[in-house]
């Protein structure tokens, strides 16, 4: 089955463990997603089945929204509370607060979390961590593009215990990172008790399968949930409640088609009859007139999705020349 699904993962699941039900719902194993969330972190997850989990590095390098819980007062190791407490502050106050989260708002530098997927020397950056290696990754540029506090919860002499923040930012942001920047920032010290992913492109998570099942997102939740966290190993499945989940992950899940197409940030060509679209799934040399559009490339980074005559999903083209408006094959569907 190639489908895209809209997947909403839960709190204290890892995005490897989400799509157990992906997998049974449609009895495969080829399946991917485009874009991890961290263990405590819930939202949204875009997969992709069968043969558009090639499709995942495309709909990887899309901007993204969060909606976050930030807890000043003390950094952990791994930025968020599953992590071990390395330092401890006073709380900054309100005026604070607000005043450095508006200064995020922009380009800049960051550095990304060691305790991340990120590999260093052929090794991801966490395992080496926990081998007691000291890792350094470089920084690298990201784009905050808007940071909107929602939500502020004050102790009894005014100063900030969290705030939750609604970010939109580029790809590659760790928003642990902005959480412990920020606190830094505030002459104290921060890091993540909740995460909500609710944006990735223009795929958002009220639309996702299991999006009704997502705890509530403010302050006092993420607060209870952190505090009341144990590391272990997940109680047994519900079957009845899985086999449920699984219906509406097909019910739910779409095929490639001109509007999801769109979606994704592709534009859109149509082979213009069926010895064209023969020509295509066979990978012959691609012209001009194989298409009904003229097309139209405005930069090198324009992917263009090919469909049948039938409006059925054919695969992918990107530039090959701007300048004389050539394309080559990206991907095919035979």
């Amino acid at each position: 089955m190639d489908k895209i699904v809209l997947l909403a993962k839960q709190p204290g699941v890892t995005s490897f463990n989400s799509l157990y039900n992906v997998k049974r719902a449609f009895n495969t194993t080829k399946v991917g997603h485009t874009g991890t969330l961290d263990n405590f972190a819930q939202g949204l997850l875009v997969v992709c089945t069968g043969r558009l989990t090639r499709l995942a590095a495309n709909i990887t390098e899309f901007d993204k929204s969060y909606k976050a819980v930030i807890k000043f007062g003390t950094e952990t190791d791994t930025l968020d509370y599953e992590g071990n407490i390395i330092r401890q502050t006073k709380l900054p106050d309100e005026k604070t607060v607000r005043t450095v989260i508006d200064s995020f708002v922009g380009e800049q530098l960051q550095t990304p979390p060691a305790f991340s997927a990120i590999h260093v020397e052929g090794k991801r950056a966490s395992e080496l961590v926990r081998k007691g290696m000291e890792v350094e990754i470089p920084a690298r540029k990201i784009n905050v593009y808007s940071a909107k506090i929602l939500e502020i919860k004050k102790d009894e002499n005014d100063d900030v215990i969290a705030c939750l923040v609604d970010f939109s930012v580029s790809k590659g942001t760790y928003i642990r990172c902005l959480a412990r920047d920020i606190g830094k920032a505030c002459d104290s010290s921060a890091h993540l008790i909740g995460l909500y992913r609710t944006k990735v492109g223009d795929f958002t998570v009220e639309n996702a399968a299991g999006y009704n099942l997502l705890p509530k997102f403010d302050i006092d939740n993420s607060i209870s949930i952190s505090e009341s966290f144990i590391k272990q190993a997940h109680k047994n499945a519900d079957h009845e409640n899985d086999l449920k989940f699984q219906k509406e992950i097909v019910d739910t899940s779409r095929d490639l088609d001109e509007q999801t197409a769109l979606l994704c940030g592709f534009k859109l060509l149509h082979l213009k009859d069926s010895q064209s679209e023969q020509d295509f799934r066979y990978g012959r040399p691609i012209h001009k007139t194989f298409f009904t559009e003229k097309i139209n490339m405005t930069t090198a980074q324009d992917i263009f999705a090919v469909f049948s005559p039938t409006k059925t999903f054919c695969g992918l083209v990107s530039c090959k020349n701007l300048e004389h408006q050539y394309v080559g094959y990206k991907m095919v569907i035979q």
